[in-house]
């Protein structure tokens, strides 16, 4: 049984389970090298060591400089993230910022975020912080051009990304900045990238609301559709399928439906991030003991993430309560639950990291 001890100020900063003045602080990267101190619940923070999906990139380009994004995440509990653009980008000649304010405009698929972050990795790469590469640029509904673009990323890039996504299969939000949903056919058509992926070992993660308010389901074919074509790719469906076009569904309803796909899958996984989830789902009282019990069953198959937008009039304290509110949920998991997906064990296996989360205290 290990512990931190007050009186070895050395030691507990290593563990990283108090700062010298009595606050919690945060572990290095390096302490994921191999066994490291316990980790004290107690003591220590909820929020993820591991932010799975945050966003470097805004809409509009304009975005919190590269370095900066970085301290933000030093000054958190976060030591690996997954860089995301934004595969998606409203026109270099538009002024809008927001696009669910400018109907109409449209918002469509891009290199241009990824190769902004691959360049800021090449010249600022962090000492302290793990950063993937994702590529964002996929449309789902046009894949034809995909494996080609893989190549050039590779050429200019060379080992430089190791995740696709986040790719919208349907995204309801920007139906009005024509985005047109992925067809059936269009699916069937993902065979080459998805068999390239495959052979690269990239997760990919997939956006793909699962309905709206007047019919939860509605969209859930498409994603069934992907899962069974591609059983053997690493997909992860994107804030457990829901948005703010569904916010009224039961949660023993969403439960059997992402329980069935994760019997079914077994390469299928979630990421738990965005805050609407805590929103509308996690913190009902009436909800909250149905999601822990299904991430305490399910607990290596979830992955978190804070869905944070780096656009330039966003601060620290904007990425730090996304961080917070999207961790809440993690309080009330059981310690292998906490481990796995708060630690950030899931991640470190599914990127097959030599990385290792650290065993929680016990009492």
């Amino acid at each position: 049984m290990h512990r931190c001890f007050s009186f070895a100020v050395l030691v507990t900063l290593l563990a990283g389970c108090v700062s010298s003045d009595g606050s919690p602080a945060n572990r290095s990267l390096d302490s994921f090298n191999g066994e490291s101190a316990c980790y004290d619940r107690e003591t220590e923070p909820y929020t993820a060591i591991v932010d799975t999906h945050i966003h470097y990139r805004p809409f509009d380009g304009r975005a919190i400089p590269f370095e900066e994004m970085n301290s933000y995440l030093s000054q958190t509990s976060v030591r690996f993230a997954n860089v995301y653009g934004i595969g998606q980008m409203l026109p270099a000649y538009s002024a809008c910022s927001n696009y669910l304010k400018c109907p109409g405009t449209p918002v469509l698929p891009t290199t241009r975020n990824d190769f902004v972050n691959a360049a800021n990795m090449m010249e600022h790469r962090p000492d302290n912080l793990h950063l993937t590469l994702s590529m964002t640029f996929t449309d789902l509904s046009n894949p034809e051009p995909t494996i080609e673009l893989m190549k050039l990323y590779e050429k200019e890039y060379p080992g430089l990304f190791h995740w696709m996504g986040e790719v919208n299969l349907v995204k309801q939000a920007q139906f009005n900045n024509h985005h047109v949903a992925a067809s059936p056919e269009d699916i069937t058509q993902w065979a080459g990238f998805m068999t390239e992926l495959r052979t690269r070992d990239y997760p990919i993660t997939i956006h793909s609301d699962l309905g709206n308010n007047a019919s939860p389901t509605l969209y859930l074919p498409l994603m069934e559709q992907a899962l069974a074509l591609y059983p053997d790719n690493k997909i992860v469906w994107a804030h457990m399928g829901l948005s703010y076009e569904l916010t009224t569904m039961k949660s023993s309803e969403h439960i059997a439906v992402l329980s069935r796909l994760l019997e079914q899958y077994p390469n299928l996984m979630l990421d738990i991030s965005w805050r609407i989830l805590d929103d509308y789902y996690f913190s009902k009282s009436n909800n909250q003991a149905q999601y822990v019990a299904f991430m305490n069953r399910y607990s290596n198959r979830i992955l978190p993430g804070s869905d944070f937008v780096a656009f330039r009039n966003n601060t620290f304290k904007t990425y730090q309560q996304e961080l917070e509110v999207t961790g809440r949920i993690h309080k009330y998991l059981g310690d292998k639950a906490f481990r796995d997906i708060a630690l950030g064990q899931n991640y470190f296996t599914l990127l097959n990291l030599d990385y290792q989360a650290p065993e929680v205290c016990q009492m």
